[in-house]
């Protein structure tokens, strides 16, 4: 016979201690019920997310290796790269959800996409958008 984890044993040693204790409360009377229930409001829409500048530049740093943001200049000069400094924010994110979501296809950037959270890459775009 197998020997139990620890935290079944524990499980187990628990439940008789459980079902005394709630034999022991008297049940609560039910609560009255409403007539009708106010209909449901409908549900507000999340607040767009705000993008920190500050925060994004710390996150490019692997974007200049190819992208190359200072002076527009990669590290693959035969490589077509497309300029990503002083797009549009919402271009940017939309990018880079894109890439994250299998959209958009490019290993690289679906693998540097995927470990963006929604905040990275607000702080992102705010950032890239900022670069002249």
């Amino acid at each position: 016979m197998r020997p139990l984890p620890l935290a079944a044993c524990l499980a187990l040693a628990a439940l008789p201690l459980a079902a005394l204790t709630a034999q022991q409360e008297t049940p609560a009377a039910p609560a009255p019920v409403e007539a009708a229930a106010p209909a449901a409001a409908p549900a507000a829409a999340p607040a767009p997310l705000v993008g920190n500048p500050d925060t994004g530049r710390t996150l490019t740093y692997t974007c200049l290796g190819c992208h190359g943001i200072e002076g527009y200049k990669n590290a693959y000069p035969s490589f077509k790269v497309p300029k990503i400094g002083g797009q549009s924010a919402d271009y940017l994110a939309n990018a880079l959800t894109e890439y994250r979501n299998g959209n958009r296809k490019h290993p690289t950037m679906q693998a540097q996409a995927q470990s963006f959270s929604e905040q990275d890459i607000a702080d992102i775009a705010a950032f890239l958008s900022t670069v002249k």
